[in-house]
């Protein structure tokens, strides 16, 4: 056994709440994406986690969700690491549209094809594969050593920055990483392997809860 692998997404922010499409835009948490955090990082709290590192994305929501947790662990001021790379999945021209606007725009059946397709991105923007072309990359060279070194990493992340990671980890193809949804708040453990392979996972929260 090595070390343990914790991914939670950020809590609900502002265009969640307003129906937006995000991406590398810049919204804050909500008051309930505010206690979202707060209630993963209680559930990590009571499962006595304590971390050696940090990583997170450059984006707002995702550095709050990550302080906002390591204060309930008593770990403020633990080294994190901020990268791009694990930003949120890059909408293109449908950043900042409400997604019944683009429906009305581009039409139901498209849109749908562009937020749950595997390869296909939106106009000047990211599908999941080329998300996790960024994502991957980057865990296997900056995460992924420190957790086989038997460090305890969390990555406070985006929903399809780390699809892209649970659909490595967990070992899943690219129709069944479609009908995964994260939720919000909630951390995912994976104990890890030396072959890096997964050994554990456990979800500490209520999936049914969640948005």
């Amino acid at each position: 056994m090595t070390g343990t692998l914790v991914l939670v997404r950020h809590g609900q922010s502002d265009w969640n709440l307003k129906n937006l499409f995000t991406g590398w835009r810049d919204p804050d948490l909500t008051e309930l994406g505010v206690q979202e955090a707060n209630a993963g990082g209680k559930a990590l709290a009571d499962y006595g986690m304590k971390f050696d590192v940090a990583f997170t994305s450059v984006l707002t929501r995702a550095q709050k969700t990550c302080n906002i947790i390591l204060e309930n662990v008593g770990q403020t001021g633990l080294e994190t690491i901020k990268d791009q790379a694990l930003n949120e999945r890059d909408y293109g021209d449908l950043s900042g549209l409400n997604k019944d606007d683009a429906r009305a725009k581009w039409g139901e059946e498209q849109v749908h094809i562009w937020r749950r397709s595997y390869d296909i991105p939106p106009p000047g923007g990211e599908s999941l594969r080329d998300t996790g072309a960024r994502v991957w990359p980057y865990y296997l060279t900056e995460i992924l050593p420190r957790v086989l070194r038997g460090e305890k990493v969390l990555v406070a992340a985006h929903g399809n920055s780390l699809r892209s990671l649970v659909m490595v980890l967990d070992k899943l193809t690219k129709e069944q990483i479609l009908g995964v949804n994260l939720a919000t708040g909630v951390p995912m453990v994976y104990k890890l392997n030396a072959d890096s392979t997964v050994a554990s996972k456990e979800v500490l929260g209520d999936m049914s809860a969640a948005h």
